[in-house]
């Protein structure tokens, strides 16, 4: 009977510890704040129970004697139970009383500290929150009330330590603590921030003074969560802003291909600045029919045809619904749409004998049929919905060929909110297309989009076309390469 607290830092899981993501991978019951991001939360299994405290009807947070007794409660389950908390457990998160509620219940608990927005945000926003030529220490204070009393802040006694402040939960009461650092004798002129998603591809900071700081956050319409910081440490925030400049901060780009294979490409995008939006909505879901292949396979064949990365790891699993492995298919030659299911094909210690030139369908063909011999005979393995180009092209060349299915692409979301919010409130950028099934699918999870509103990213022409079809804007790789796609996106007007 345990409870794990796990602080999920201020934003993604780039900043989320190596020990809270092995526990969320083997919880079975997660109960999580309001702020914890999406792919912090898609770490949790699939099979695990969610408990959403972060609010319930009409935006109220749960109370948090609720929340105390809702761990107990599961804790005796026997459940393995994971409390996940933005930022760090005990900092101005409650962790202490929860804590103290388990104990006096006699659950057991652990503490996986987490990284503070308190630190992460002046970071991330080029504001060391210490520096031996400005200050020698930092302090972090809480700016929420409790509600219908009066903020509880010494600001004399900040005013004398001469050290950076960072206020937590501060924004609304911003005026309060811009004059009460002034009434305590702060130089009007101090330097002072506002940032607010700190440490998020949305991240907005103000960098002004503690006179004029309230005015500039409201013309510049900064909202919550967001962190104040206040010394001369902030004088820095120019010229040390290593994020800000990045090529794509700023801009919120929606990943639509299957979850299996979203993770390279979102990781390069954040890499680069962006506020990622994982929305798969494509699936690819494995068919039950190693007969049928174990029954091809009785024939003899010569090239093995390949279409996706999801086609290769289909491909081996296929061979153990049929009692078979890799051996089976010893002697033949593979044949691959691209560098990406070259390198899945390689995992296996397979090396890819052709790659066409240009990564489609049509080029596979034409490259197949420039190098298979008259006698040779081929077998594609590929999804269900395997576009015709190919075959039709063999057929016309009068290449022996087999097309057995080994897998299917289902249309399938549970993100369509998220992206149709981001979409009427006019956040969302760019949208990426790696495949036409991803551009048919996304459009099916969302009601009467304004497809002009967004750039569509697509790997390949055939993508770029179902993509036109549409009516969206846009733009192709140079190469159906996730490292092409990066580098269209960067090459867009910002």
């Amino acid at each position: 009977m345990k409870v794990i607290l796990v602080g999920a830092g201020p934003g993604g899981r780039d900043l989320l510890t190596l020990r809270g993501a092995e526990v969320l991978r083997q919880a079975e019951v997660v109960v999580y704040d309001r702020l914890v991001s999406q792919d912090i939360l898609d770490l949790i299994p699939q099979d695990a129970e969610r408990v959403d405290v972060g609010k319930e009807n009409h935006n109220h947070r749960v109370p948090q004697e609720c929340i105390n007794e809702i761990l107990v409660e599961l804790a005796q389950t026997g459940k393995q139970v994971v409390r996940l908390k933005g930022g760090d457990c005990y900092l101005f998160g409650r962790g202490g009383e929860e804590c103290e509620y388990l104990v006096e219940h006699g659950v057991d608990f652990e503490v996986i500290p987490g990284v503070t927005s308190a630190l992460a945000a002046p970071a991330y926003a080029g504001i060391p929150v210490t520096h031996r030529d400005y200050c020698s220490s930092v302090h972090i204070i809480t700016g929420h009330a409790r509600a219908g009393k009066e903020l509880e802040i010494d600001f004399e006694a900040l005013v004398r330590t001469k050290g950076t402040l960072v206020f937590l939960m501060g924004l609304s009461a911003l005026p309060q603590i811009m004059q009460g650092l002034l009434h305590a004798g702060m130089n009007e002129y101090m330097p002072a921030a506002v940032i607010s998603n700190g440490a998020r591809g949305n991240q907005k900071k103000v960098v002004a003074t503690i006179g004029t700081l309230e005015a500039e956050v409201q013309a510049a319409g900064i909202k919550s969560p967001a962190v104040i910081v206040v010394g001369k440490v902030c004088e820095l925030s120019q010229s040390l802003d290593w994020f800000t400049p990045l090529p794509l901060h700023g801009k919120t780009i929606a990943v639509t291909r299957p979850k299996e294979r979203m993770g390279r490409l979102s990781g390069k995008l954040r890499a680069l600045g962006a506020d990622v939006l994982e929305c798969p909505c494509i699936e690819t879901v494995l068919l039950e029919n190693g007969a049928l292949l174990r029954y091809t396979l009785s024939e003899s064949w010569d090239w093995v045809v390949l279409t996706s990365p999801a086609g290769v790891s289909a491909m081996v699993q296929g061979l153990e619904q049929a009692g078979l492995d890799l051996r089976a298919l010893y002697g033949m030659q593979f044949a691959v749409i691209g560098t990406g299911t070259a390198q899945a094909l390689a995992q296996y210690g397979i090396k890819a004998d052709l790659i066409p030139e240009v990564y489609d369908g049509a080029h596979l063909a034409e490259t197949l049929i420039e190098t298979v011999q008259p006698e040779e005979k081929v077998l594609i393995l590929r999804a269900a919905q395997g576009a015709p180009e190919l075959t039709e092209a063999l057929r016309e060349a009068e290449i022996v060929f087999a097309d057995v299915p080994t897998y299917e692409i289902l249309h399938r979301t549970d993100r369509a909110p998220l992206l149709q919010e981001a979409m009427e409130a006019g956040t969302l950028d760019i949208v990426t297309f790696t495949s036409a099934s991803t551009v048919r699918a996304f459009m099916e999870a969302v009601d009467n989009v304004d497809c002009t509103k967004f750039t569509a990213l697509c790997i390949g022409e055939q993508t770029a076309n179902q993509a036109r079809a549409y009516g969206m804007q846009v733009c192709v790789a140079e190469n159906a390469t996730i490292d092409s796609m990066i580098e269209a996106v960067k090459a867009l007007p910002i």
